[in-house]
Protein backbone atom coordinates (compact mmCIF):
# COMPACT_ATOMS: atom_id res chain seq x y z
CA UNK A 1 0.00 0.00 0.00
CA UNK A 2 1.34 3.43 -0.87
CA UNK A 3 2.11 6.12 1.67
CA UNK A 4 -0.78 6.48 4.11
CA UNK A 5 -2.13 10.02 4.20
CA UNK A 6 -3.15 11.23 7.68
CA UNK A 7 -6.66 12.64 7.91
CA UNK A 8 -5.36 16.08 8.87
CA UNK A 9 -3.65 16.27 5.45
CA UNK A 10 -6.71 15.35 3.35
CA UNK A 11 -7.19 17.81 0.47
CA UNK A 12 -9.88 18.14 -2.18
CA UNK A 13 -9.09 15.94 -5.17
CA UNK A 14 -6.81 13.54 -3.28
CA UNK A 15 -7.11 9.81 -3.95
CA UNK A 16 -6.71 8.12 -0.58
CA UNK A 17 -5.49 4.63 0.16
CA UNK A 18 -4.78 3.77 3.78
CA UNK A 19 -5.88 2.52 7.18
CA UNK A 20 -8.24 4.32 9.53
CA UNK A 21 -10.53 3.62 12.47
CA UNK A 22 -14.27 3.52 11.83
CA UNK A 23 -15.92 5.17 14.83
CA UNK A 24 -19.43 5.53 13.38
CA UNK A 25 -21.36 3.53 10.80
CA UNK A 26 -24.97 4.10 9.73
CA UNK A 27 -26.95 2.45 6.93
CA UNK A 28 -29.23 5.11 5.45
CA UNK A 29 -31.52 5.78 2.49
CA UNK A 30 -31.25 8.53 -0.08
CA UNK A 31 -34.36 10.52 -1.01
CA UNK A 32 -34.85 8.16 -3.93
CA UNK A 33 -34.72 5.15 -1.60
CA UNK A 34 -31.24 3.88 -2.43
CA UNK A 35 -29.03 2.57 0.36
CA UNK A 36 -25.77 4.26 1.35
CA UNK A 37 -23.34 4.03 4.26
CA UNK A 38 -22.63 7.11 6.35
CA UNK A 39 -19.39 6.63 8.28
CA UNK A 40 -16.91 8.56 10.41
CA UNK A 41 -13.23 7.68 10.25
CA UNK A 42 -10.49 8.61 12.71
CA UNK A 43 -6.74 8.34 12.99
CA UNK A 44 -4.10 9.89 15.22
CA UNK A 45 -4.55 13.28 13.53
CA UNK A 46 -8.29 13.82 13.30
CA UNK A 47 -11.70 12.71 12.02
CA UNK A 48 -13.43 12.75 8.63
CA UNK A 49 -16.93 11.86 7.44
CA UNK A 50 -17.27 9.41 4.58
CA UNK A 51 -19.95 8.00 2.29
CA UNK A 52 -20.23 4.63 0.57
CA UNK A 53 -22.55 4.96 -2.43
CA UNK A 54 -21.76 1.83 -4.46
CA UNK A 55 -21.95 -1.89 -3.58
CA UNK A 56 -23.45 -0.85 -0.27
CA UNK A 57 -24.91 -4.23 0.72
CA UNK A 58 -21.59 -5.94 -0.01
CA UNK A 59 -19.39 -3.45 1.86
CA UNK A 60 -21.84 -3.27 4.77
CA UNK A 61 -20.98 -6.88 5.62
CA UNK A 62 -17.23 -6.32 5.59
CA UNK A 63 -16.76 -4.09 8.65
CA UNK A 64 -18.39 -2.72 11.78
CA UNK A 65 -18.16 0.44 13.83
CA UNK A 66 -15.08 0.13 16.03
CA UNK A 67 -13.05 -1.75 13.40
CA UNK A 68 -9.82 -0.63 11.84
CA UNK A 69 -10.50 -0.47 8.10
CA UNK A 70 -8.56 -0.45 4.86
CA UNK A 71 -9.86 2.32 2.61
CA UNK A 72 -9.70 3.45 -0.98
CA UNK A 73 -11.50 6.66 -1.80
CA UNK A 74 -11.53 10.23 -3.07
CA UNK A 75 -11.60 13.44 -1.06
CA UNK A 76 -14.12 16.12 -1.87
CA UNK A 77 -15.48 19.09 0.06
CA UNK A 78 -18.91 19.16 1.72
CA UNK A 79 -20.04 22.19 3.75
CA UNK A 80 -16.47 23.54 3.70
CA UNK A 81 -15.04 20.34 5.21
CA UNK A 82 -13.20 17.39 3.66
CA UNK A 83 -15.38 14.34 3.05
CA UNK A 84 -14.37 10.95 1.71
CA UNK A 85 -16.23 9.15 -1.05
CA UNK A 86 -15.32 5.54 -0.34
CA UNK A 87 -14.64 3.24 -3.31
CA UNK A 88 -13.50 0.20 -1.32
CA UNK A 89 -13.56 -0.63 2.39
CA UNK A 90 -12.71 -3.73 4.38
CA UNK A 91 -11.90 -4.63 7.97
CA UNK A 92 -8.15 -4.37 8.55
CA UNK A 93 -6.33 -6.93 10.69
CA UNK A 94 -2.64 -7.50 11.27
CA UNK A 95 -2.98 -10.95 9.71
CA UNK A 96 -4.43 -9.61 6.45
CA UNK A 97 -2.80 -6.21 6.09
CA UNK A 98 0.54 -6.12 7.93
CA UNK A 99 2.39 -6.68 4.65
CA UNK A 100 0.72 -3.54 3.30
CA UNK A 101 1.90 -1.42 6.22
CA UNK A 102 -1.00 -1.80 8.65
CA UNK A 103 -0.10 -1.11 12.28
CA UNK A 104 -2.93 -0.67 14.82
CA UNK A 105 -1.01 2.17 16.46
CA UNK A 106 -1.42 4.22 13.27
CA UNK A 107 -5.21 4.39 13.59
CA UNK A 108 -5.45 5.02 17.33
CA UNK A 109 -4.95 8.55 18.71
CA UNK A 110 -2.03 8.35 21.14
CA UNK A 111 -0.46 10.53 23.82
CA UNK A 112 2.42 12.64 22.55
CA UNK A 113 4.78 11.52 25.33
CA UNK A 114 6.29 8.03 25.28
CA UNK A 115 4.44 5.81 27.81
CA UNK A 116 7.67 4.28 29.10
CA UNK A 117 8.93 7.75 30.00
CA UNK A 118 5.64 8.65 31.71
CA UNK A 119 5.63 5.36 33.61
CA UNK A 120 9.14 5.96 34.96
CA UNK A 121 8.20 9.46 36.12
CA UNK A 122 5.08 8.21 37.90
CA UNK A 123 7.02 5.43 39.63
CA UNK A 124 9.56 8.06 40.67
CA UNK A 125 6.78 10.11 42.29
CA UNK A 126 5.51 7.02 44.12
CA UNK A 127 9.03 6.48 45.40
CA UNK A 128 8.97 9.95 46.98
CA UNK A 129 5.92 9.14 49.14
CA UNK A 130 7.24 9.00 52.70
CA UNK A 131 4.32 7.21 54.34
CA UNK A 132 5.24 3.53 54.01
CA UNK A 133 1.62 2.35 53.86
CA UNK A 134 0.60 4.78 51.13
CA UNK A 135 3.76 4.05 49.16
CA UNK A 136 3.10 0.28 49.32
CA UNK A 137 -0.54 0.79 48.36
CA UNK A 138 0.24 2.87 45.27
CA UNK A 139 3.23 0.78 44.20
CA UNK A 140 1.35 -2.49 44.49
CA UNK A 141 -1.70 -1.29 42.55
CA UNK A 142 0.40 0.26 39.79
CA UNK A 143 2.74 -2.74 39.53
CA UNK A 144 -0.15 -5.21 39.31
CA UNK A 145 -1.85 -3.17 36.57
CA UNK A 146 1.15 -1.96 34.57
CA UNK A 147 0.14 -3.62 31.29
CA UNK A 148 -3.23 -1.85 31.21
CA UNK A 149 -1.86 1.41 32.54
CA UNK A 150 0.65 1.70 29.71
CA UNK A 151 -2.03 1.98 27.01
CA UNK A 152 -5.33 2.83 28.74
CA UNK A 153 -7.27 6.02 27.91
CA UNK A 154 -8.44 8.24 30.76
CA UNK A 155 -12.03 8.32 29.50
CA UNK A 156 -14.31 7.15 26.71
CA UNK A 157 -14.93 10.58 25.23
CA UNK A 158 -14.44 13.52 27.62
CA UNK A 159 -10.71 14.02 28.20
CA UNK A 160 -7.42 12.24 27.51
CA UNK A 161 -9.52 9.74 25.54
CA UNK A 162 -6.62 8.28 23.60
CA UNK A 163 -4.00 5.58 23.96
CA UNK A 164 -1.86 6.16 27.09
CA UNK A 165 -4.11 9.08 28.02
CA UNK A 166 -4.53 7.68 31.54
CA UNK A 167 -0.80 7.91 32.21
CA UNK A 168 -0.67 11.42 30.75
CA UNK A 169 -3.54 12.59 32.96
CA UNK A 170 -2.13 11.04 36.14
CA UNK A 171 1.41 12.29 35.51
CA UNK A 172 0.20 15.83 34.85
CA UNK A 173 -1.93 15.80 38.01
CA UNK A 174 0.94 14.34 40.03
CA UNK A 175 3.27 17.16 38.98
CA UNK A 176 0.65 19.74 39.93
CA UNK A 177 -0.07 18.04 43.26
CA UNK A 178 3.61 17.97 44.16
CA UNK A 179 3.67 21.77 43.81
CA UNK A 180 0.32 22.73 45.34
CA UNK A 181 0.12 20.41 48.36
CA UNK A 182 3.19 21.92 50.09
CA UNK A 183 2.04 25.42 49.16
CA UNK A 184 -1.21 24.89 51.09
CA UNK A 185 0.63 23.03 53.89
CA UNK A 186 -1.27 19.81 53.22
CA UNK A 187 -0.28 16.17 53.58
CA UNK A 188 1.57 15.75 50.28
CA UNK A 189 1.68 11.96 50.60
CA UNK A 190 -2.09 11.83 50.95
CA UNK A 191 -2.70 14.19 48.02
CA UNK A 192 -0.33 12.22 45.76
CA UNK A 193 -2.07 8.99 46.73
CA UNK A 194 -5.45 10.51 45.92
CA UNK A 195 -4.20 11.67 42.53
CA UNK A 196 -2.62 8.31 41.72
CA UNK A 197 -5.70 6.28 42.69
CA UNK A 198 -8.68 8.55 41.99
CA UNK A 199 -9.35 7.10 38.52
CA UNK A 200 -7.81 3.66 38.97
CA UNK A 201 -11.24 2.04 38.62
CA UNK A 202 -11.29 3.11 34.98
CA UNK A 203 -8.99 0.19 34.23
CA UNK A 204 -12.09 -1.98 34.69
CA UNK A 205 -14.75 0.58 33.74
CA UNK A 206 -13.35 1.05 30.24
CA UNK A 207 -12.21 -1.46 27.66
CA UNK A 208 -10.03 -0.20 24.87
CA UNK A 209 -8.87 -2.02 21.78
CA UNK A 210 -9.26 0.54 19.02
CA UNK A 211 -12.19 2.59 20.29
CA UNK A 212 -12.79 2.98 24.04
CA UNK A 213 -16.14 1.78 25.40
CA UNK A 214 -17.71 0.97 28.75
CA UNK A 215 -17.56 -2.55 30.15
CA UNK A 216 -20.56 -4.20 31.80
CA UNK A 217 -18.91 -3.51 35.16
CA UNK A 218 -18.37 0.09 34.13
CA UNK A 219 -21.99 0.61 33.15
CA UNK A 220 -23.47 -1.11 36.20
CA UNK A 221 -21.03 -0.04 38.94
CA UNK A 222 -18.71 2.70 37.65
CA UNK A 223 -15.08 3.59 38.18
CA UNK A 224 -15.54 5.40 41.49
CA UNK A 225 -16.82 2.38 43.40
CA UNK A 226 -14.56 0.02 41.46
CA UNK A 227 -11.55 2.16 42.41
CA UNK A 228 -12.57 2.29 46.07
CA UNK A 229 -12.84 -1.51 46.07
CA UNK A 230 -9.41 -1.87 44.45
CA UNK A 231 -7.83 0.34 47.11
CA UNK A 232 -9.64 -1.48 49.92
CA UNK A 233 -8.68 -4.93 48.63
CA UNK A 234 -5.02 -4.02 48.16
CA UNK A 235 -4.77 -2.28 51.54
CA UNK A 236 -6.16 -5.44 53.11
CA UNK A 237 -3.08 -7.29 51.90
CA UNK A 238 -0.71 -4.79 53.52
CA UNK A 239 0.04 -5.77 57.10
CA UNK A 240 -1.30 -3.34 59.74
CA UNK A 241 -2.57 -0.77 57.21
CA UNK A 242 -4.16 1.90 59.45
CA UNK A 243 -7.96 1.88 59.20
CA UNK A 244 -8.29 5.67 59.55
CA UNK A 245 -5.74 6.18 56.75
CA UNK A 246 -7.61 3.81 54.45
CA UNK A 247 -10.86 5.68 55.12
CA UNK A 248 -9.20 8.90 53.93
CA UNK A 249 -7.91 7.21 50.78
CA UNK A 250 -11.35 5.78 50.06
CA UNK A 251 -12.96 9.19 50.63
CA UNK A 252 -10.63 10.85 48.11
CA UNK A 253 -11.61 8.27 45.51
CA UNK A 254 -15.33 8.52 46.32
CA UNK A 255 -15.33 12.34 46.30
CA UNK A 256 -12.95 13.18 43.46
CA UNK A 257 -15.72 14.20 41.02
CA UNK A 258 -16.77 16.79 43.56
CA UNK A 259 -20.51 17.11 42.98
CA UNK A 260 -23.50 14.81 43.34
CA UNK A 261 -24.71 15.89 39.91
CA UNK A 262 -21.35 14.70 38.52
CA UNK A 263 -22.10 11.23 39.94
CA UNK A 264 -19.85 11.73 42.95
CA UNK A 265 -21.25 9.72 45.89
CA UNK A 266 -19.53 12.08 48.34
CA UNK A 267 -18.32 15.68 48.28
CA UNK A 268 -14.72 16.42 49.37
CA UNK A 269 -14.77 16.67 53.17
CA UNK A 270 -11.15 17.56 53.92
CA UNK A 271 -8.55 19.75 52.23
CA UNK A 272 -6.51 17.00 50.59
CA UNK A 273 -9.65 15.53 49.03
CA UNK A 274 -10.71 18.97 47.77
CA UNK A 275 -7.32 19.55 46.18
CA UNK A 276 -7.45 16.18 44.40
CA UNK A 277 -10.86 17.13 42.98
CA UNK A 278 -9.75 20.60 41.87
CA UNK A 279 -6.55 19.36 40.22
CA UNK A 280 -8.62 16.74 38.38
CA UNK A 281 -11.02 19.41 37.10
CA UNK A 282 -8.19 21.69 35.95
CA UNK A 283 -6.25 18.96 34.17
CA UNK A 284 -9.25 17.38 32.46
CA UNK A 285 -10.75 20.68 31.28
CA UNK A 286 -7.43 22.01 30.01
CA UNK A 287 -7.15 18.85 27.92
CA UNK A 288 -10.73 19.21 26.68
CA UNK A 289 -10.06 22.78 25.57
CA UNK A 290 -6.77 21.86 23.92
CA UNK A 291 -8.41 19.06 21.92
CA UNK A 292 -11.33 21.31 20.94
CA UNK A 293 -8.89 23.84 19.52
CA UNK A 294 -6.81 21.21 17.71
CA UNK A 295 -9.82 19.48 16.14
CA UNK A 296 -11.76 22.62 15.22
CA UNK A 297 -12.20 22.91 11.44
CA UNK A 298 -12.59 26.70 11.39
CA UNK A 299 -9.89 28.97 10.02
CA UNK A 300 -9.01 32.08 11.94
CA UNK A 301 -8.47 32.86 15.61
CA UNK A 302 -11.74 31.41 16.99
CA UNK A 303 -13.29 27.95 17.01
CA UNK A 304 -16.96 27.32 16.36
CA UNK A 305 -19.38 26.81 19.27
CA UNK A 306 -19.64 23.04 18.87
CA UNK A 307 -17.49 22.11 21.84
CA UNK A 308 -17.74 21.21 25.53
CA UNK A 309 -17.69 24.88 26.58
CA UNK A 310 -20.36 25.94 24.02
CA UNK A 311 -18.56 29.16 23.16
CA UNK A 312 -16.06 30.25 20.49
CA UNK A 313 -12.62 29.45 21.87
CA UNK A 314 -9.70 31.76 21.14
CA UNK A 315 -6.93 29.85 19.36
CA UNK A 316 -4.63 32.85 19.02
CA UNK A 317 -4.05 35.66 16.56
CA UNK A 318 -2.41 33.28 14.10
CA UNK A 319 -4.91 30.45 14.54
CA UNK A 320 -5.45 28.73 11.22
CA UNK A 321 -7.12 25.48 12.18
Amino acid sequence: MKTIVPISKFKEGDSIQGFYLCVEKHLRHTRSGDLYLDIVLKDRTGKVHGKVWDKVADFNEKFSSGDAVAIKGDVDIFMDRPQLTVKRINKATVQNYARYGFDPVLVVPTADVDPDKMWKEIISHIGKIKNVFLKKLCHQIYSENKEKLMTHPASVSMHHNYRSGFLEHILSMTKTAAQLAPHYQLDTDLVLTGVLLHDIGKLHEIESDYEASFTEEGNLIGHIVIGRDMARTTAGKIKKFPKNLLIKVEHMILSHQGKYEWQSPKKPAFKEALLVHLIDVVDSQMNIMEMAMEEDPEKGPFTNRHNYFRIPLFKGENGTE
